[in-house]
């Protein structure tokens, strides 16, 4: 290794009260708009063992499509209470969960409108660098026209898709690799 150099280094692991305090998990307090949702996000590696030391964090457009960011100037109601930035770790189960609202379609830069959708990114043990990914709710009919989702092969879709569960829970796997590899987007 040359002098001045650092060499490359993994992600993690992430301990419970350490980058995770400085952001919470639920992104919904009262009086938000919308529909309020829970996600319970579970990480695995390629061998599908349960990682219990990872970090999630997820961004998001509000329940009317705008995001709270500057460069969103879309003339859409901006929710004063919402943030829609969420981090969590992940517990002895691989589980991070959030609480927020369901967001509503956001455009396309290219024209037409993305299907809601919740953006991940992924940071685990083993990982480079972050894995930015997607989620989307099983079921919605603006899945057919999402210019994203056309882009991913239709075999794999799958994996971008939370399915609700009996508790109303909308549950995503996230697989960093191996058969059930989730599909990871560039940043």
């Amino acid at each position: 290794m040359a002098d001045g150099l650092t060499p490359s280094q993994t992600i993690g692991p992430f301990y419970w009260g350490t980058l995770v305090s400085s952001c919470r998990a639920d992104l919904a307090p009262a009086g938000v708009a919308g529909e309020r949702i829970e996600l319970a996000l579970t990480l695995h590696d390629a061998e599908g063992v349960l990682i219990s030391d990872g970090l999630l964090e997820i961004w998001q457009a509000n329940s009317h499509g705008r995001y709270n960011h500057p460069e969103d100037r879309r003339n859409l109601p901006l929710d004063p209470g919402f943030e829609g930035f969420g981090r969590a770790s992940t517990d002895a189960t691989g589980t991070a969960r959030f609480a927020t609202v369901r967001p509503g379609p956001v455009p396309w830069p290219q024209g037409g409108m993305q299907a809601p959708h919740i953006n991940i990114s992924v940071f685990a043990r083993g990982v480079l660098n972050r894995l930015a990914t997607r989620l989307y709710f099983d079921g919605d009919p603006a899945l057919a026209g999402d210019p994203v989702l056309k882009l991913v092969d239709p075999a794999r879709r799958s994996t971008l898709l939370a399915k609700r569960d009996a508790e109303g829970v909308w549950r995503l796997p996230i697989h960093i690799g191996g058969a059930h590899e989730t599909v990871f987007f560039d940043s």
